[in-house]
């Protein structure tokens, strides 16, 4: 294991956007203990829309770690000008740029080319996050809303994809 699951966490030189935010209802309810089922919430990183700088071979695996994390589409520009855009869903982790790679599901096809992190020259963060205000923070947000309209049965629903 390398990365973020095996404790690994790769700081970035450079700025990364600003954390987005879930604050949880902040009304009082009377007559009851419900209010003590809202936990504060936890920064998030907002990556879409991000095009990080790539100067150093640290600056390439920590931007490849939050590629990996990230629940969209990552456009990568190679180093020979050419782009592939799809979702960065393998990482190898090698000793040296060559040794590493990383392995996309493209939006345009069925492919899913290895390309290795030397051939990299940029990554930008393009698809939309599909997970973004999918928290339960934001769940129980609506959860409180919809009980305060006098809705009876609130259930969880996922959205319908795209």
């Amino acid at each position: 294991m390398s990365g973020r699951e095996h404790g690994h966490e790769l700081p970035l030189p450079h700025p990364v956007p600003p954390a987005a935010h879930v604050v949880p209802p902040t009304q009082p309810h009377s007559n009851s203990n419900d209010h003590l089922e809202v936990v504060p919430g936890f920064e998030r990183e907002n990556l879409q829309g991000w095009i990080p700088e790539l100067a150093t071979e640290a600056d390439i695996r920590a931007v490849i770690e939050k590629a990996f994390d990230y629940r969209g589409d990552v456009t990568i520009t190679r180093k020979n000008g050419s782009l592939l855009t799809g979702y960065l869903f393998d990482r190898r982790v090698g000793k040296t740029l060559n040794d590493s790679a990383i392995r996309l599901m493209l939006a345009s096809s069925n492919e899913r080319p290895a390309i290795p992190y030397s051939e990299i020259a940029g990554i930008a963060f393009t698809g939309r996050d599909t997970a973004a205000g999918k928290t339960y923070e934001a769940w129980v947000k609506k959860y409180w809303e919809s009980r305060a309209k006098g809705e009876k049965n609130i259930s969880i629903v996922p959205e319908a994809l795209e």
